[in-house]
């Protein structure tokens, strides 16, 4: 399943976000977030983040009851 989560006022350069979102495009969550665990730069934690917002946003699509509002 597609979900989508936005980061907004990110203090980064897009070109260096988007280096490492190539990396874990069209993976799983579970296999990028333990690439960007490893990953030294600033930008992956801010895009780890964004992942799990948007894996929790698909569980909330999925089960409406399991999520907080």
């Amino acid at each position: 399943m597609e979900a989508k989560a936005i980061a907004k006022y990110v203090r980064t350069s897009p070109r260096k976000a988007g280096q490492i979102c190539s990396l874990v495009r069209g993976k799983n969550v579970d296999e990028a977030l333990a690439i960007l665990k490893y990953m030294p730069q600033k930008s992956a934690g801010i895009i780890a983040k964004v992942v799990k917002s948007a894996a929790a946003n698909a569980e909330c699509r999925i089960r409406p009851g399991s999520c907080r509002h």
